[in-house]
């Protein structure tokens, strides 16, 4: 075992805290990464607020980047001085999903209360998500992580691990968008601008941002919406409409507020779907008329961190960066250390941040 200041998670809601903890050496085909940054996803925050449960003491982090310091034995396709991206999408390879090219879904549990990670005096310590980078490193099954190459920062390259995996798979993966089509991508945060850069290199004909701010909206355009709708409006599923002369070919539903799925289907043109992406805490609800869906050939689809192949469709996210058809760097408003983690989080927070980015 050996000692890294990580940010720990001891009683939900409350400020995280920095100290030493204890982490072992890789086993198996595990590898440690020393971390460069880990990006603060709202999932983070909505796990240490209780929204998901969970156990506790934790240590949360899921976007992340560095270097390989250390491998197991059995591990294959990665070596030591390899920079990757750390992802919390763990697969066996062998179980239906996986076999099926469905990895993120992977039937193989994980318990994070016996991993890699212990507090200080040895006790139980969960490493969250499979993933726990939000502490100077990790150690991940070889399944988490993608080799990067040259030409890309470890900031930009952590934003890979999630949020636009995420936002671009929904929309090529689960939603299947084509070129041509309509697309509402309500949300315009940082999932939600990925998914109007998804829908922009799949060829939608218009891509509608929905949101409350309309400083988000003004972004939005920037990342490849066509067309923008403030959220707040009476009837914003018309004004949607009436930008595209039609419903939606995909209703992308990037935030986790329940009521905002009940609108979601007015969206929709007949054939349409909603792709559900954000996730609301446990026991909220919306409600549906279901019989509109099965008369209009309407459909909904969940999509878990966009339905991805990381080892497929990272590197081919890496060539479009540096070709300069995926913006990463913008996304990212500000950098802080381990230490301004709480100020970091109180930022994102605020909602006006893209994403805010730990750098060690």
């Amino acid at each position: 075992m050996s000692r890294i200041k990580a940010a720990v998670c001891h009683e939900f809601g409350q400020p995280f805290v920095i100290q030493d903890i204890e982490i072992r050496s890789p086993n198996d085909s595990e590898v440690e990464v020393t971390l460069a940054a880990c990006a603060i996803c709202h999932s983070d925050i909505s796990y240490a607020e209780g929204h998901w449960g969970g156990s506790l003491p934790a240590v949360y982090g899921h976007e992340a980047a560095g270097t390989v310091t250390a491998v197991g034995p059995n591990t294959k396709d990665v070596k030591l001085g390899d920079n990757v991206v750390v992802t919390l999408i763990r697969s066996c390879g062998t179980c239906p999903s996986c076999a099926s090219a469905r990895p993120t879904n992977c039937e193989e549990g994980y318990d994070g209360d016996h991993g890699p990670i212990k507090t200080a005096d040895g006790g139980t310590l969960h490493q969250a998500m499979a993933c726990g980078g939000f502490a100077e490193k990790v150690v991940v099954d070889s399944s988490q992580v993608v080799t990067l190459p040259d030409g890309i920062s470890m900031k930009a390259a952590s934003l890979l691990a999630c949020g636009v995996i995420t936002g671009i798979g929904a929309v090529v993966n689960a939603a299947k968008v084509r070129p041509g089509q309509d697309v509402v991508v309500i949300g315009a945060g940082g999932v939600g601008l990925n998914a109007i850069q998804g829908a922009a290199i799949a060829g939608a004909r218009r891509i509608v941002a929905v949101d409350m701010e309309p400083s988000k909206l003004e972004v939005a355009k920037e990342f490849g919406a066509t067309d923008a709708v403030l959220a707040s409006t009476e009837t914003p599923w018309r004004e949607a409409k009436k930008l595209m002369g039609r419903g939606a070919d995909a209703v992308l539903v990037t935030v986790g507020v329940a009521p905002v799925y009940d609108q979601a289907p007015r969206y929709l043109a007949k054939g349409g779907n909603i792709v559900m992406v954000g996730m609301p805490a446990s026991g909220a609800f919306s409600s549906y008329e279901a019989a509109n869906f099965a008369a209009a050939g309407q459909g909904m689809i969940g999509s878990k961190m966009g339905d991805v192949v990381i080892k497929r469709d990272i590197p081919w996210m890496v060539d479009l960066y540096k070709q300069g058809r995926l913006k990463l760097d913008e996304l990212i408003s500000g950098t802080w250390t381990l230490e301004q983690i709480n100020d970091a989080i109180a930022d994102t927070k605020t909602g006006a941040a893209k994403r805010n980015v730990i750098v060690f």
